[in-house]
């Protein structure tokens, strides 16, 4: 055997140790068990597995934000609440806006004695509303003829079953009884002048004329309540 001959056996044993100890490296693995480790550490850090995990603070502040929101939905719906109660408010006012009376008085009434042939021995007194609003005339007038101290005495009889209110431009109604018919009257005079409290209390006076002769007036005078209607008041 040459010695080239030998040197080539050599090298090609050389050759063959060195892919032995290639191939049993790549057998050992360690290549492929290093994947699979990243590939298992990927998986355990799933996104899945981080959104499904919430820290305590964050439920709390989760409950408080709807707490918060259900709040503000309740002073929502008491605001409304508030907002309905004040239209009622505003019903009431219109309730107080409607026309009110008060007593009718010689300034806002204009009062004239007309004397009339039937009955006989009557004057009939007419008072009319020349104000704005309503007024009552409640009673019966305290009328004095001449320089008479005292007034005359009411028919009970004549009282109306409600007081008689005027709105503006309406008129109102008293007769008198001046003497009595048939003359068994006694302490007669003839009177010029005429006052009337409207409400037989105490107040200005109305002062309507009389006829230029005068009215004769005797201890049978005699009112009426105020009336409604010209006729109520004639009728005693």
């Amino acid at each position: 055997m040459s010695a080239r001959t030998t040197r080539n056996r050599m090298l090609a044993a050389a050759a063959i140790t060195f892919a032995t100890l290639t191939l049993a490296a790549c057998n050992d693995g360690g290549g492929v068990r290093e994947e699979g480790a990243s590939k298992v550490t990927a998986s355990t850090e799933s996104p899945s597995t981080s959104a499904t995990t919430s820290s305590p603070s964050d439920k709390t502040n989760e409950g408080t934000s709807t707490g918060a929101g259900q709040t503000a939905n309740d002073t929502t719906d008491t605001t409304g609440s508030t907002n309905s109660t004040g239209s009622s408010g505003s019903k009431d006012s219109a309730a107080t806006s409607a026309p009110t009376s008060t007593r009718c008085s010689s300034t806002t009434t204009r009062t004239t004695a007309t004397e009339v042939s039937r009955p006989l021995n009557h004057v009939l007194l007419t008072v009319t509303n020349t104000g704005a609003g309503n007024c009552n005339l409640i009673g019966y007038p305290a009328v004095r003829f001449g320089e008479a101290q005292s007034v005359p005495p009411a028919f009970e009889d004549s009282k109306p079953q409600a007081v008689v209110t005027l709105a503006p431009g309406e008129s109102g109604y008293a007769s008198v009884l001046l003497s009595a018919a048939d003359g068994s009257g006694s302490n007669g005079y003839t009177a010029k002048s005429l006052s009337v409290l409207l409400n037989n209390s105490t107040g200005d006076a109305a002062r309507p004329s009389l006829p230029a002769k005068g009215v004769y007036v005797d201890d049978s005078i005699s009112v009426t309540y105020w009336q409604s209607t010209m006729a109520d008041a004639l009728t005693w």
